[in-house]
């Protein structure tokens, strides 16, 4: 393998999930003080987030508190109840191109604009024969950074 052309800076959110999210709101916002951001809302995803944080500026972390629009539906942003982890990454084109060579696998769908705006794609829990490589278990979202994170944090 080549040399990796991207770095990982650090987290940039975790994602909770429940089929009511009032009371994961209840327990994050309310009680333990996290900032509501906004709330986003998506048919193909099956999801109904709220988007809060802890900290400030570079240093902040999303927590996403997530329900299923459809609790019949895939995907079930609630099972499991931690639903993914993301990483902020500092070239997300260079880092997707040098994984999918080195084997991981992704969900469908590519980079796209995520919940909180900025470009994302999601690492797949499972590897396959094609791409062994996966989350083993865990759904990971790779976030790019904008220049103020690659600059405090790189």
């Amino acid at each position: 393998m080549s040399a990796r052309p991207f770095r990982v800076l650090g987290l940039q959110q975790i994602a909770v999930g429940g089929l009511d999210k009032g009371p994961l709101r209840k327990l994050w916002v309310d009680t333990l003080g996290l900032t509501y951001k906004s709330t986003y809302r998506s048919e193909t995803e099956n999801v109904d987030e709220d988007i809060t944080a802890a900290g400030k500026g570079a240093f902040e972390v999303e927590v996403d508190l997530m329900q299923p629009i459809d609790p019949e539906k895939k995907p079930k942003v609630n099972d499991p109840a931690l639903n993914h982890v993301g990483l902020w990454i500092d070239d997300l084109t260079a880092a997707v191109a040098w994984l999918e060579k080195a084997g991981v696998r992704f969900t469908p769908g590519g980079i796209r604009k995520g919940a909180a705006g900025f470009d994302v794609t999601f690492i797949h829990p499972k590897g396959n024969e094609a791409s062994p490589i996966g989350g083993e278990g865990v759904l990971i979202e790779l976030v790019q950074a904008p220049a103020e994170v690659i600059e405090a944090l790189g």
